[in-house]
């Protein structure tokens, strides 16, 4: 398998969390990390249910990893997450080690890996690498369908 064909493998897996947040009327997003080719830990977004702004895919699926990993080091792991992470996730992967992020759909409103700031531009003392707009279109199309049927439902109370 090459590179390119487990970045869309991983990310089909990611997709699949962001549809367990839509079936629970949350934003689609969702994550999974690997270590050594394979899924140690996944997560989608929660905030509305859990009513806790901290609830993101990336940061449910980095504290799963740590605690399999029994380390808060994950510089031996990538993550896979169908949207640009916001600037908390992008602290949260730095200060995790995490070795490498690929996303799939950019955030033009709040992403922190090249659309709105890219914090590799900083100082910090790690830099993930990071490839964006893996499935883009697949993870894209189902956040605008979310978005698109919330305005419809608020226009409709």
């Amino acid at each position: 398998m090459e590179i390119l064909d487990n970045h869309e493998y991983f990310m089909e897996k990611a997709i699949e969390w962001a549809g367990v947040a839509n079936q629970m009327d949350e934003a689609p997003v969702g994550c999974v990390i690997t270590q050594n080719e394979k899924i140690i830990a996944a997560g989608y977004n929660r905030r509305e249910n859990d009513q806790n702004a901290l609830a993101h895919a990336e940061l449910a699926a980095i504290k799963t990893a740590c605690e399999k990993t029994g380390f808060w080091r994950l510089n031996e792991c990538d993550l896979y997450v169908t949207l640009e992470p916001c600037p908390m996730c992008a602290g949260a992967i730095i200060n995790a080690r995490i070795r490498r992020v690929i996303f799939g759909a950019f955030d033009k409103k709040s992403g922190a890996f090249g659309s709105v700031v890219n914090l590799n531009d900083f100082g910090f003392n790690h830099k993930p690498e990071i490839i964006g707009g893996v499935l883009a279109e697949k993870a894209g199309a189902l956040l605008s369908a979310f978005f698109s049927d919330l305005r419809k439902k608020q226009k409709g109370q």
